[in-house]
């Protein structure tokens, strides 16, 4: 959609740069900021001309940076000893878009959006995500993607402030992890996404997103016995209705897909 509102577009080179001006905003792929009117915009800033890297390799893990498209994530390489490598495709399938957005739309923009239903929020949730941001001061930050995201379309950021990437623990992406998405539709927006892990330790890290409002996690020295996981569940906060479920039917659905999890990842 022409956003004709919009009178200015920028590409930065520096963070000084990314400074914005009254009416401007932040974008990255810009796939949803394009799909509809956006009233109040009179400038975009646009994120892609900074050069960042999409993927790095630490010795702490994975690096995501802001701008990669989801394309780039969900066709990782296999590394040696990364078992939780299939998330990265689930949980962009999770997205159901067309291989058109997945080329354009980025993982920054898709967290910062922050609705229930994105996919990598999920993929984060899981894997233990946290983001760094930039704040107009010149000064960082870190804050959890889990604990970044506070409702179906809200998030922590203050106005000006912008995610730089996202760190991946080494230890998250060894372990084992499951992962199930449920819709009223066959090629319906996510009702629920249910994502398991299970550290090389032991310790086990059970994710509620999309049916929850924020992502819920649930975390536990090892892998809980069915009666605990259940009751967890059901007493999360946040399940919601809208027209893609209600708000009981997100709560069962994800006790009996996080019950599957459950035994995928104690077999």
């Amino acid at each position: 959609m022409d956003l004709n509102t919009v009178t200015q577009y920028r590409t930065p080179r520096s963070r000084a740069d990314l400074a914005l001006k009254p009416g401007e905003r932040i974008m990255g792929g810009g796939t949803w900021l394009f799909s509809e009117p956006q009233l109040d915009t009179t400038g975009l800033v646009d994120l892609t001309t900074m050069g960042w890297p999409a993927l790095e390799y630490t010795p702490q893990g994975l690096r995501i940076g802001a701008t990669c498209t989801i394309a780039e994530l969900s066709g990782i390489p296999a590394r040696n000893g990364w078992r939780s490598h299939p998330l990265f495709f689930q949980c962009a399938t999770a997205l159901l878009a067309s291989f058109k957005i997945w080329n354009v739309a980025t993982v920054g923009g898709n967290i910062c959006q922050s609705f229930s239903a994105a996919g990598m929020v999920s993929l984060c949730v899981a894997l233990d995500g946290v983001a760094l941001v930039w704040r107009p001061d010149g000064q960082d930050y870190r804050v959890p993607v889990a604990e970044l995201v506070t409702g179906n379309g809200t998030n922590s950021l203050a106005p000006g402030e912008v995610l730089r990437w996202v760190d991946l623990p080494e230890h998250a992406l060894r372990a084992r992890t499951a992962y199930r998405k449920i819709a009223l539709a066959s090629l319906g927006r996510s009702g629920a996404v249910l994502t398991g892990r299970v550290d090389e330790d032991g310790s086990s890290v059970l994710g509620i997103t999309a049916a929850t409002l924020a992502p819920t996690v649930l975390r536990y020295p090892s892998l809980p016995d069915a009666d605990r996981l259940r009751a967890d569940v059901e007493r999360a906060e946040g399940y919601y209705t809208d027209p893609l479920g209600v708000a009981d039917w997100r709560r069962q659905v994800s006790a009996v897909l996080l019950e599957e999890i459950r035994q995928e990842l104690g077999g």
